[in-house]
């Protein structure tokens, strides 16, 4: 099945319904003045319907809220839901702009595609990403590494307790004011290896963007905080690594390769292919294979390998300094490469440098 991309789509027409609670301008300025990740929201949020006989419809932008819903809701008992996350920068000269949101769109197809549910074509998806800046665009914060994190979801609303694919389904769109994803910023973060937990498996829905794969990786990240480390990375059946919790892992060579894991259960990072794209711009070798932990432990003891870093939406990139596990704590090199991609990324972002790919897409107009 291909995605749904149709260039003569008709957009949609969005009623508008203004939040009568909206926060004050100086109530807002001081929730943007030091936003934590994920916990402030806007005022506003978008809601699309689904079902099989109408298709999408009702389309609205309506006021932050609780979602009411009944307790046979399909998501509520067999977890038919994904998501997406996507972030608003705000440039110098106020002008509002998000990075290749074709990207997540497409994702979010091939996610919904795996938990039977119904594609949002990309130009919806964007469309719904343009309303809420229409009505929310204020809370686009411009302090330094900041943004408004988008989180696109679906689920199955329809109230029916048999297993099927659910008929009526819901798109949401809320926004939330962040910050820097780590509390250390961009310092070298440490893994907790798992090696009792898998995140995914062969033909499940490793590379979807679902709630489930995230839930199975709770219970893992509590014991990595219990080991004192920041994020945990998971290994696949046959002991090669796959990814974090929620990001992806690059390992830079000695020759100037940047190595990331490949395999059917790992998420596709946009942020990832982006890094990556950047490291080819600069004649940089870049491979997708697998890698198991004993290459990544062995490359590191000998000087192989001379610097590792996760990467995905939220935290863009973190190096990593410490890899730990049951019986052993390997101190992982740290370089420049890491940081000196983020940087250059962040720059389009923000639009301190030229975008050479097209990968920005404005919002506010």
């Amino acid at each position: 099945m291909s995605l749904t991309t149709d260039t003569d789509l008709a957009p949609l027409e969005f009623a508008v319904t203004r939040n009568l609670a909206a926060k004050t301008a100086a109530e807002r300025d001081a929730l943007l003045a030091d936003p934590a990740f994920g916990t402030t929201f806007t005022d506003h949020m978008v809601d699309i319907c689904w079902s099989t006989g109408g298709g999408w419809h009702r389309p609205r932008v309506q006021p932050y809220g609780p979602i009411s819903l009944d307790p046979a809701a399909a998501v509520l008992h067999y977890g038919q839901e994904i998501f997406e996350g996507i972030k608003a920068y705000r440039h110098a000269d106020g002008s509002v702009w998000t990075f290749r949101p074709d990207e997540n769109a497409k994702r979010l197809q091939r996610s919904a595609r795996r938990l039977a549910l119904p594609e949002l074509p990309v130009e919806y998806f964007i469309q719904s990403l343009r309303e809420l800046i229409a009505v929310d665009g204020a809370w686009v914060p411009s302090g330094e590494d900041q943004s408004l994190y988008l989180r696109p979801f679906m689920f199955a609303k329809e109230a029916f307790l048999g297993v099927r694919s659910a008929h009526k389904v819901a798109y949401y769109l809320i926004a939330s004011p962040v910050g820097a994803y780590f509390k250390s910023g961009a310092k070298p973060v440490s893994i907790w290896l798992s090696e009792d937990f898998a995140r995914a498996g062969k033909g499940g829905t490793g590379a979807a963007k679902t709630g489930g794969n995230y839930a199975a990786s709770l219970l893992p990240q509590a014991q990595a905080y219990e080991q004192g480390c920041d994020q945990v990375v998971f290994l696949d059946a046959a002991g090669n690594v796959e990814e974090l919790g929620g990001m992806n892992i690059v390992f830079v060579y000695r020759d100037g390769t940047l190595v990331t894991p490949a395999s059917e259960s790992i998420l596709e990072g946009i942020t990832r292919n982006s890094l990556l794209q950047l490291a080819e711009d600069r004649g940089l070798k870049v491979e997708r294979r697998a890698v198991s932990l004993q290459e990544w432990r062995d490359g590191v003891a000998s000087g192989d390998i001379v610097e590792v870093f996760a990467c995905g939406t939220a935290a863009v990139v973190g190096p990593i300094g410490v890899l730990k596990g049951h019986d052993f704590e390997d101190v992982q090199p740290l370089g420049d490469v890491a940081l000196s991609l983020r940087q250059e990324l962040t720059d389009i972002q923000y639009g301190r440098r030229e975008d050479r790919h097209g990968w920005l897409v404005r919002l506010d107009a």
